[in-house]
């Protein structure tokens, strides 16, 4: 789950809001592309992942979800490994800050854009959908506490968590965050997809209910334009823990992706420790 969101992470980097010209001749699915103004991030993954990985550690080292244990996973996180990727103000607080709690102080978490749901899907492994629901709303009011700053986190949260525990099939998936959320989720996405929350969980949901295998999902989360490195993150590490989705992406994706400290290799060991953490009735048939 984790690997093949770094991997679409880091494919998708290479487009995002790109000319749909650029799009259209280079989104051929055979190496990782360089994009026009940060060519130093060609097979790297963003902020997508980075702040994945820091949410998922979180419940792999057992720590208390807390406001500030979470604030200081964030800080921690993006201080051991800076990245680019993150909205210029954030990003500069981060550099800024030398804690948590500073950060929670500082932070004016107005938005509405997809950081908080972008991040959301390692809370999927966890038992209850009110357990998700949770932990998903604490982690999205440090940054983005707003209504689809909230309502985007806790869908990507779901969403995860239906696949994992297998609570039905993808046609039954909106019906199923209706009855947690109280949100009827359109399934008709078309265009290119802005930095909001709300538009990049029906874009995502769009990809997943319509999609049969990985590689044609990952084609057209990058196809449709827009925020398409947080897309395409989105849609593989959803996709890859669904059945009834071909998991077919092409070995040099994993081959190719980074694999320096928090690359390749900490990521797949990452991903185990996580999954580890489902019952056994909940594990998918993966090959780990």
């Amino acid at each position: 789950m984790l690997l093949e969101g770094a991997i679409g992470d880091a494919y998708g980097a290479g487009f995002e809001f790109v000319y749909r010209l650029i799009i259209r001749r280079r989104n051929k699915l055979k190496k990782y592309k360089r994009h026009p103004f940060y060519r130093t991030i060609c097979g790297h993954y963003t902020d997508d992942t980075q702040m994945a990985l820091s949410l998922a550690e979180l419940i792999v080292d057992g720590t208390e979800w807390t406001r500030l244990n979470v604030a200081n996973k964030f800080v921690e996180v993006f201080k051991r490994d800076t990245r680019q990727g993150y909205a210029f103000r954030f990003f500069g607080l981060l550099k800024e800050v030398a804690s948590g709690q500073e950060l929670l102080e500082r932070i004016i978490p107005s938005s509405e854009r997809n950081g908080s749901a972008m991040r959301a899907y390692p809370i999927g492994v966890l038992g209850s959908e009110k357990e998700v629901l949770e932990k998903a709303t604490l982690q999205a009011r440090i940054t983005h506490d707003t209504e689809w700053g909230i309502r985007a986190a806790q869908a990507i949260a779901l969403i995860a968590h239906f696949f994992l525990y297998q609570r039905g099939t993808k046609a039954q998936l909106i019906a199923y965050l209706a009855d947690w959320q109280g949100v009827h989720w359109p399934l008709d996405w078309q265009g290119e997809v802005p930095m909001k929350g709300k538009e990049t969980v029906e874009a995502v949901l769009s990809l997943l209910v319509r999609g049969e295998r990985m590689s044609s999902i990952l084609w057209e989360a990058v196809d449709l334009g827009g925020d398409t490195d947080t897309v395409a993150s989105l849609a593989l590490a959803l996709g890859s823990i669904c059945p009834e989705i071909v998991q077919d992406l092409p070995d040099w994706m994993f081959e190719q992706l980074e694999n320096g400290p928090y690359g390749r290799s900490y990521i797949e060991n990452l991903d185990r420790q996580l999954l580890a953490h489902l019952p056994i009735s909940g594990h998918l048939n993966r090959n780990l």
